[in-house]
């Protein structure tokens, strides 16, 4: 007899249910969110299971990791299909969801979310700490220029350690404002020296993979650029093709086709929205500063004339995931087309 599990996770307990392959309840409990009690419990009710199913979710990653390294057949769906179809029932619960679940798994109809590795959510945990502590930095300089500027007090353009230095020298022999001043200012050091560290750490990782340095001979895209990339694909063998990658992270546009009504909107800005920030960045980088002649850039250049600045950035961030993908699969390097070859 073939058998279908479905997992409804919490934080603390598990909801678990086991049905045949007509849908009917075998076994279902209440265990603790555990990879050994949930093995265990499949185990020592039945032999043959065909599915395993759980949502994503927070915990969904290491559940998933443990239960794969077990040798279960578990599969992390997407938690928005699932809740599509667990919503036509009347009641809510832990144990309803993990019969649905388990359900969705015997009838077939769900979509397989991509569970990365561990060392992927490493480096991407390490990016968002990174990006988390600049926000910071970001946000203790405009308080403190704002509390400055109503008090007449302006320090103008100012980088590294020329803003401290240009804050305290607005603020001597002012005893309040040092009260309200100094305090933003010694965080303010404090976690510009951890942005440091782990800019160093940053660059240790390009440095030691050969992948993250071939995507950065890529005009635009730095160590921060390829290893967030390399986190989020994770795998580039899951794309059939590389034109699939720029509607993974949300860089193509929106269609509604339906009856007599067909159109097309703005960019959908699905996927994972750092990635998508840093290949703007890197296609705005491209465009205005690089000053080394591409066919890419010369492309983008044809749609800022024709369309604006802000849609050429998108179209070549779009383009540069396209490229990216296609450098790993090939384990090429950027290739600088010369003009002659364009024309």
């Amino acid at each position: 007899m073939e058998y279908y599990v479905g997992l409804d996770v919490s934080l603390k307990q598990t909801a678990i249910c086991i049905v045949d392959r007509t849908g009917a309840i075998k076994h279902e409990a209440m265990i603790p969110s555990d990879p050994v009690s949930i093995a265990g419990f499949v185990e020592s009710h039945t032999k043959s299971v065909i599915r395993i199913g759980l949502e994503s979710g927070p915990t969904s990653t290491w559940l998933w990791t443990e239960l794969n390294d077990m040798g279960l057949p578990v599969i992390c769906i997407d938690a928005r299909h699932a809740k599509a179809a667990l919503k036509m029932q009347i009641n809510k619960s832990d144990r309803n969801d993990a019969a649905g679940i388990a359900r969705i798994m015997q009838t077939g109809w769900y979509r397989e979310v991509r569970v990365k590795a561990l060392d992927s959510h490493a480096i991407k945990s390490l990016l968002i700490s990174r990006a988390l502590l600049v926000k910071i930095k970001c946000d203790l300089e405009n308080q403190i220029r704002g509390v400055l500027k109503n008090l007449g007090l302006v320090i103008g353009r100012a980088k590294m350690n020329t803003f401290v230095t240009r804050a305290r020298e607005l603020i001597e022999d002012k005893p309040t404002l040092i009260a309200i001043i100094e305090p933003l200012l010694i965080a303010r050091e404090a976690v510009e020296k951890q942005v440091s560290d782990l800019d160093r750490k940053v660059m240790h990782l390009a440095r030691n993979d050969a992948q993250v340095r071939r995507f950065m001979t890529t005009p635009g895209i730095g160590p921060i650029t390829a290893l967030c990339y390399l986190a989020t694909i994770d795998d580039p063998t899951r794309f059939k093709k590389s034109r699939n990658v720029g509607a993974y992270i949300g860089l193509t546009t929106r269609r509604y086709a339906s009856g007599e009504t067909d159109w097309t909107g703005r960019i959908s800005k699905c996927g994972d929205a750092m990635l998508r920030s840093y290949l703007f960045e890197a296609a705005s980088v491209l465009l205005t500063r690089v000053a080394k002649w591409s066919a890419l850039k010369a492309w983008g250049m044809r749609i800022a004339k024709r369309s604006g600045i802000r849609k050429a950035k998108v179209a070549v961030a779009r383009k540069l995931a396209v490229i990216l993908h296609r450098m790993w699969i090939d384990g090429t390097e950027f290739n600088w087309s010369s003009k002659e070859t364009a024309v």
